[in-house]
């Protein structure tokens, strides 16, 4: 629908997202399981019915197709960035682990998955029907395959899933800050409780910048193009350091260094090969995200030496050995214990 100010829309919907934030959380998370529900039902649905249409789309599930993709196809292995973001939306489920629970995320990863595969085939399958029709090309794929009367309701809950997912960054941002400032490595800024949830917390100044940021993207980018190139970017090395982040621990602290190297080196190399798949990108918007990525890691370092450096001219001691000076102070009559305002 090009008539649609679609920037507009969206600034709305970060704006009241972040504005509620203060507010918390567990009012609306009460609607989030039902609506996730719905979300992957219909992308099971939609996908199913193109499936039947043209089942030799099954085929698609052989890995040999893929091989000779990327080592036969002139350019192939180039496609692997244009592919890329069918690999992401973990990273969704991940950041709120500490609210979702990690024997949740692990029973329901399986229906997930199966619903993300199977609408993958199903526009696969549309595209495969109308391969030689015309005006394929800037046709969207999975809003094709939905049936016009229901398309309205369509772009609605695709449009409450992203908020969803939407939430869950930033529910996953405030932990991320939170445990940065325990590790001395970011800056002490207020932390809040915005209900009786155990786990929930609010940062304001966090909120403020993603929302800041946020903006800065959409007015910047304009086009979802340019932001696909940025976040697939993204993904590609939070993907890389989470593996070397997981494999050091289970080397170095679980010791376990039998098995993790081949999940290292495949992990690795499937990684890395997305990487530089994603590099032509660079241009498109993913010198972005290495900029704001950089920025970030500026504070991050810059504080962390800037406390040790204070660290050297500060000297504590032990309060135990001031409690009779301290108790002599407070029971002092000649200074009042309260300055009045």
């Amino acid at each position: 629908m090009p008539h649609l100010p679609t920037a507009t829309i969206v600034v709305a919907i970060l704006t009241g997202i972040f504005f509620f934030q203060r507010f918390g959380t567990h009012k609306v998370g009460a609607v989030f399981g039902p609506m996730m529900l719905i979300w992957f039902s219909m992308l099971f649905v939609l996908g199913i019915v193109q499936v039947f249409h043209y089942p030799e789309i099954l085929q698609a599930l052989n890995p040999v197709y893929a091989i000779r993709l990327l080592t036969q196809y002139p350019g192939g292995f180039w496609l692997l960035g244009a592919v890329f973001l069918c690999t992401t939306g973990a990273e969704a489920l991940y950041s709120d682990l500490g609210h979702c629970g990690r024997k949740n995320i692990r029973i329901t990863w399986g229906i997930v998955k199966t619903c993300l595969v199977v609408n993958y085939l199903g526009q696969a399958a549309w595209t495969m029907h109308h391969v030689s029709g015309e005006g394929l090309a800037g046709s969207n794929p999975f809003f094709e395959i939905m049936p016009d009367w229901f398309l309205l309701p369509g772009i609605a809950i695709a449009t409450s899933a992203a908020i969803i997912a939407s939430q869950a960054l930033i529910s996953g941002s405030y932990t991320l800050i939170s445990e940065a400032m325990s590790l001395n490595v970011w800056p002490r800024v207020a932390v809040r409780q915005p209900s009786e949830l155990k786990g929930q917390i609010y940062i304001p100044s966090v909120n403020l910048l993603l929302w800041v940021g946020c903006l800065g993207v959409v007015f910047y980018f304009g086009n979802s193009s340019n932001m696909e190139a940025a976040y697939g970017f993204s993904i590609t090395v939070t993907m890389m350091m989470t593996t070397f982040l997981l494999s050091y621990y289970l080397l170095f602290v679980k010791n376990g260094d039998r098995w993790v190297w081949p999940v290292l080196l495949v992990f690795g190399a499937i990684e890395m090969c997305f990487l530089v798949a994603n590099l032509q990108k660079f241009h498109h918007g993913g010198s972005v995200a290495v900029f704001m990525g950089l920025g970030f890691f500026s504070i991050m370092y810059i504080w962390y030496f800037a406390r040790k450096i204070n660290n050297r001219f500060v000297s504590f001691v032990e309060l135990r050995n001031y409690t009779t000076l301290l108790d002599s102070l407070s029971s002092d009559q000649k200074f009042p214990n309260f300055q009045p305002t």
